[in-house]
């Protein structure tokens, strides 16, 4: 977050790109504005009215303090970002220090399925026929030093099929989490693109609102400047309330990986039934991790519902579009070329 935050300071200080272009075009469309004025009122069709022959001289000075001007605008949207970053951060210490707790009683557990599934490989062996038959004047001595000699080795030979239940949720929860921190970041990204667009091409919005004809430009431009400056408060308000999520999550798993260690019978026979679903995973945080990352990407969305705006959401879909299309011409030429 610092680099992004550091990115986008550095962005906003090529503010001034069209601001002489601007106020050129400012000065053009006064001169028009009060030939206007001056025409309707020769001609008798307004009377002398002072307020909106003022306006224009608000929009350039605008113009002319248009980085003071931008800053005052983004400082309520800044509030609330750092707010929320608040809220995010102090619920994520606890979230880390659950997923520290779970992931030792993953270890644990997968160590217990490891035991488990040596002592059973040594019943089975135990078992056959032949340890029967040669074995059966000394089977009581016999028996204790086979599983002292047998067990480790069977638990070794098991270990790698427990090792890649571990990897294999390993995997799902890195996927599910890297899943998570690009919607994260494509959100802020869009942020910082969106209002770096709006800052440097916004003084031609104020200077176009002089006209009549787009007298909405400047009001329409200072909602869109406020919904993308949003972005970042309502990001990290979705972060909150999903860390909120994985903590409940978390507590549930935690509960049931305790569980699972108990070392009595009804534990052994829910080990073995959550053995065999392939992953040492109950599946709610993984859940908690894709839900998080598929609300991050309703952000755009979002902000509207507080500064009502257009355009800006369509711009979102229309990139999501975009980039599912590249991803699906991608996906065709790697095709063809294997």
């Amino acid at each position: 977050m610092y680099f992004l935050r550091q990115m986008k300071n550095t962005l906003w200080t090529h503010y001034d790109a069209f601001i002489a272009d601007a106020q050129a075009l400012s000065a053009i469309f006064m001169l028009v504005f009060f030939a206007i004025k001056a025409y309707e009122m020769m001609a008798g069709d307004k009377q002398l009215e002072v307020m909106p022959l003022l306006r224009p001289f608000g929009l350039v000075m605008v113009i002319l303090w248009w980085p003071t001007f931008t800053k005052v605008i983004a400082y309520p949207t800044d509030l609330v970002s750092l707010k929320t970053e608040v809220l995010f951060n102090e619920s994520q210490t606890e979230v880390n220090n659950l997923r520290l707790e779970r992931a030792k009683l993953m270890v644990d557990v997968a160590d217990q399925l490891l035991t488990l599934e040596a002592e059973a490989e040594t019943a089975r062996i135990e078992a056959d026929t032949w340890y029967e038959k040669a074995w059966e004047s000394v089977r009581s001595s016999v028996k204790e030093g086979f599983s002292q000699v047998w067990n480790p080795i069977v638990e070794m030979s098991n270990r790698l099929k427990v090792g890649w239940q571990l990897l294999m949720t390993s995997l799902l929860e890195i996927l599910a989490i890297w899943l998570l921190r690009i919607c994260v970041y494509i959100v802020f990204i869009i942020q910082i693109i969106y209002s770096t667009i709006l800052l440097i091409l916004g003084p031609f919005s104020v200077a176009a609102s002089i006209l009549p004809a787009f007298r909405d430009s400047f009001s329409t431009w200072v909602a869109r400047f406020i919904s993308v400056n949003l972005y970042s408060g309502i990001a990290y308000l979705v972060m909150y309330v999903s860390s909120l999520i994985q903590h409940y999550a978390m507590e549930a798993e935690i509960s049931r990986y305790q569980q699972l260690v108990d070392t009595s019978g009804a534990a052994l026979e829910k080990l073995t039934v959550f053995a065999s679903n392939g992953v040492l995973s109950f599946g709610m945080v993984i859940g908690t991790f894709v839900i998080g990352a598929l609300t991050m990407l309703t952000v755009p969305s979002i902000s509207t519902w507080i500064i009502s705006t257009s355009g800006i959401s369509s711009a979102a879909s229309t990139m999501g579009r975009g980039s599912g299309s590249l991803s699906r011409i991608m996906g065709k030429v790697i095709r063809k070329g294997l």
